[in-house]
């Protein structure tokens, strides 16, 4: 429970966690010999330093009380005041309590010790100025008001040498921060070159770093290589494939139109038009993992406009919902452009209306269509990202048929971007709501 209270405060950073790994000792250490050692030790030294001038200070009590009179006092003190280096008046005005400054650390143990030694003392002066010491004795002659050199009751200030440690312990965070900051940026370098391939681009990188950084790094570059291999020969075996039944297909147009029973001539050009569909199908499956092109700056409501007119013009119905201005930002218009003709095509195909809107989100921009159809169960819509499924009892198949792929592209090219394909329901047109979500 109190770790987990503890963790909303830590730093969600490795340079900030790092920073706290380096800084809590260092402070540590310096509390720890400041409080432990130092002050008591200088403390202790206060202590040994005021008994000394108790001894002379009760020395000097006592030959003014043995005087007749205060004159003679004087007279008798007056010796002695310069070899003890005390500044005495008598009679005189004396402190009556004891004060002292808040930024004085010893003055209480000298307050302490000067009250416990000395009988008949009215106040010790400590405030007015720490360099000296101004205290009150009652003597049978009247008040007298001794002062001395602060010097004499207490050490050199500890300040100094907490201070010195301070500057010492901040010099070595620094340089300890220029270190690890070397360390960490290999970390960092990985860490957008990941990102960036994540979102279709391959950033260039290099090893560099400790040992463990290295092996984590040349791990990233195997992997990356690997997985581009394995795209590059899926795209060339699809569209390979899907390219060489062009040929056929076109044969088979050519020999129907020879046929003179044109009622099976229809039947068959119907077969023939679906299969170059679920040919070009496969193309644009094999196209979503190449991502074709570099990113530009594109503006996502300009795009949507561009996708309803054009859909207009195909025949399909199609209408603009919310447009979040949010500028240009950079994608691939060419796939983003695919994904989403297909998510209409998709919705115009198992329902009466689609609509496609654009809206921010924190840190990412959505293109959301909707439609009037049947939806996707919440338990099928993991199944209907997946390439080739088909949900057969929840869409409507009169209005079409196809190769399930739809969905999988705009997965394919909304992950290629960053992204994501989210799944959802329609509150407006009681049908599916498709988020293509591109990272901001």
């Amino acid at each position: 429970m109190f770790f987990d209270w503890l963790k909303q405060f830590m730093p969600r950073g490795l340079y900030g966690r790092a920073a706290l790994i380096l800084i809590v000792p260092v402070v540590s250490i310096q509390l720890v010999v400041s409080v432990a050692f130092i002050q008591r030790h200088f403390n202790r030294i206060t202590v040994q330093m005021t008994e000394a001038v108790v001894v002379e200070l009760d020395y000097l009590a006592r030959q003014v009380d043995a005087a007749r009179t205060a004159e003679a006092a004087r007279e008798a003190i007056a010796p002695l005041l310069e070899p003890l280096a005390l500044t005495v008046d008598l009679p005189g005005v004396a402190p009556v309590e004891d004060s002292r400054q808040w930024r004085d650390l010893t003055g209480g143990r000298v307050t302490q010790t000067l009250r416990a030694g000395i009988g008949g003392l009215t106040g010790v002066a400590l405030d007015k100025d720490q360099r000296r010491v101004v205290l009150g004795i009652d003597t049978l002659h009247g008040p007298m008001r001794v002062s001395f050199d602060r010097l004499r009751v207490s050490a050199t200030n500890p300040h100094q040498l907490l201070v010195l440690m301070l500057l010492t312990g901040l010099l070595m965070t620094v340089i300890a921060y220029v270190f690890l900051r070397n360390q960490l940026r290999p970390i960092r370098r990985l860490a957008r070159a990941a990102e960036a391939f994540g979102k279709g681009r391959n950033e260039p990188y290099r090893l560099a770093g400790s040992t463990e950084v290295r092996a984590a790094g040349k791990a990233f570059l195997d992997m990356r290589a690997r997985i581009e291999r394995q795209m590059e020969q899926r795209t060339m075996m699809l569209s390979g494939v899907s390219h060489d039944l062009r040929t056929p297909l076109t044969r088979m147009r050519l020999e129907l139109s020879l046929m003179e029973d044109a009622g099976a001539r229809a039947a068959l050009e119907k077969d023939v038009e679906d299969m170059e569909r679920l040919v070009n199908e496969f193309l644009s499956f094999a196209r979503s993992d190449a991502l074709e092109g570099t990113p530009e700056p594109v503006n996502p409501v300009t795009l949507a406009r561009e996708l309803a007119e054009n859909a207009a013009r195909a025949g399909l119905v199609v209408e603009l919902g919310e447009l979040e201005d949010v500028g240009e930002m950079p994608m691939r218009p060419v796939p983003i452009r695919r994904a989403l003709e297909n998510l209409l095509a998709n919705a115009n195909r198992y329902g009466e209306l689609a609509r496609l809107s654009v809206v921010t989100g924190r840190r990412d921009v959505r293109f959301v269509v909707e439609d009037d159809g049947p939806g996707i169960a919440p338990g099928d819509r993991e199944q209907a990202l997946k390439p080739f499924a088909r949900l057969d009892a929840a869409r409507n198949q009169d209005r079409g048929s196809g190769v399930g792929l739809g969905l999988a592209i705009a997965d394919d090219i909304a992950r290629g971007h960053g992204g994501r394909l989210r799944l959802g329901d329609s509150a407006e047109l009681g049908g599916l709501k498709v988020e293509l979500i591109l990272a901001g």
